[in-house]
C-alpha cells in the first residue's frame, strides 16, 4: 500500500480528524489513536493533524473505566462542510457492544458517507461502521471477543482476525493499543517510516505492529473451556519453547495416549501437534528477531532449535524469508524529534 491509496490533505493544512465517541468507550483505544496524532505533531514540528471530539448531544461522554471526557461538538452540530469539514471519522465504540439505542448515530454515519470523508473503527466501533453499511465488500476487524459475532451478522463484509485492516478509505483494528499501531502505520504512509518510527520511540513501543500481525485469541475462547487436555498440553508446548516436548512426552504429561492427542488438535485446531509447536516457536523467533538485539544463534537456540543451520532453514521454510532477512527488513531508521507544537482541537 502507497499513500496515494489513503485519503491526503498534501499542500491544503492539517488533517481532520473526528472522534466520535460512544458512552462506555475505550479509554485505552481512544488515548493510543488521539496521542499518536498528538505525538506526530509535536516530533515534526508541525500540525499535521487537528482533532475534534464528538458526542451524540455534545454532552461529556464516560468512558467505560468511568472517566469523562469532554467533547468539542455534537452530531447535530458538526458538518463536513466547508472549512471547518473532517477527513476522517473514527468511531470509538461502546465495550461491550451496545446493539441498540444507535438508530441516530447510524443515520448521522450514512449522511456523511456521501461526502469524501474516510470511517474508521476502533475496537467495537467496527461494528456501528457495519450496522451503517459502510463496511460491505471491505476489509475488517474489531476485537477477538466480537469476532464471530460480527462474521455472522454481516457477510458481506471481510472479516479478519488481524490486528488492524487498511482497505481504501476504511480503518478498523481490534481496539487496545492496536489502536496505536494502526494510527502510526497511518502516520507512516502519509508522512514516513521515519516519523513513524520517532513516535514510536516516544511512547517506548519497541515496534510497529503491521496489518499482518495477528490478534492472539485465547486458546479458551478458540477451542472452548470444556477441553482442558487440548489447553493443557498447549500450556506445556508455551512454557518449553527452548527445550521442546515430543507428542509422547506431551500426551503422558496430560494423561492421554499419542492418539487421542492428536485427535484434539486435529478436530479443535485444523493441525497436528507437532505443527502446532513449530508454530508457536517460529512466532517466538519472530517476535525476538523484531523486538531484540539477541545473535540470531542465540535466539534460534532459545526457540528450541539445535544450530543456526537447522534453524535459518526451518525459518526460511516457515516464513519465506531468512533469519537474516526477517532482521533486515524489520529494521527502522529513529529520527531524532525536532521542536515542539500543540495538538489543535477545534
Amino acid at each position: 500500500m502507497t499513500p496515494s491509496d489513503l485519503f491526503t490533505t498534501a499542500g491544503r493544512g492539517p488533517m481532520r480528524f473526528g472522534f466520535l465517541l460512544l458512552p462506555n468507550y475505550s479509554l485505552i483505544a481512544f488515548s493510543s489513536a488521539i496521542e499518536s496524532l498528538q505525538m506526530a505533531n509535536w516530533v515534526s514540528g508541525e500540525e499535521l493533524y487537528r482533532c475534534s471530539l464528538i458526542s451524540r448531544d455534545g454532552e461529556p461522554v464516560i468512558s467505560s473505566s468511568g472517566v469523562k471526557t469532554l467533547v468539542d461538538t455534537s452530531l447535530e452540530a458538526s458538518s463536513l462542510d466547508g472549512s471547518e469539514g473532517l477527513d476522517v471519522i473514527l468511531v470509538c465504540g461502546a465495550s461491550p457492544i451496545a446493539r441498540t439505542g444507535n438508530e441516530e448515530i447510524i443515520a448521522w454515519l450514512r449522511r456523511q458517507s456521501r461526502s469524501r470523508v474516510a470511517f474508521g473503527g476502533i475496537g467495537t466501533g467496527s461494528y456501528l461502521l457495519a450496522c451503517a453499511g459502510l463496511l460491505e465488500g471491505f476489509k475488517a476487524t474489531i476485537h477477538w471477543w466480537d469476532l464471530a459475532n460480527l462474521r455472522e451478522e454481516f457477510p458481506q463484509t471481510k472479516i479478519t482476525n488481524n490486528l488492524f485492516e487498511i482497505d481504501g478509505r476504511r480503518y478498523t483494528c481490534s481496539g487496545g493499543t492496536a489502536a496505536m499501531d494502526m494510527m502510526l502505520f497511518l502516520i507512516g504512509l502519509e508522512h514516513g517510516s521515519e516519523l513513524a518510527a520517532s513516535i514510536s520511540e516516544q511512547f517506548v513501543c519497541e515496534r510497529i505492529r503491521t496489518p499482518d500481525d495477528l490478534q492472539r485469541i485465547p486458546l479458551k475462547v478458540r477451542v472452548g473451556a470444556n477441553q482442558p487436555k487440548l489447553i493443557e498440553a498447549v500450556t506445556l508446548m508455551e512454557a518449553n519453547i527452548d527445550e521442546p516436548l515430543s507428542t509422547d512426552d506431551l500426551a503422558r504429561h496430560v494423561d492421554v495416549s499419542r492418539r487421542h492427542l492428536e485427535r484434539l488438535f486435529k478436530k479443535h485446531l485444523q493441525t497436528v501437534p507437532s505443527k502446532f509447536y513449530l508454530q508457536l516457536r517460529m512466532e517466538q523467533a519472530r517476535q525476538l528477531l523484531q523486538q531484540s538485539d539477541k545473535a540470531i544463534l542465540q535466539i534460534g537456540l532459545d526457540t528450541g532449535f539445535s544450530s543456526a543451520s537447522h534453524f535459518s532453514s526451518a525459518y526460511r521454510n516457515h516464513y519465506g524469508i531468512s533469519p537474516r532477512e526477517e532482521r533486515k527488513i524489520r529494521s527502522e531508521a529513529p529520527r531524532e524529534p525536532t521542536q515542539r507544537s500543540t495538538l489543535h482541537t477545534p
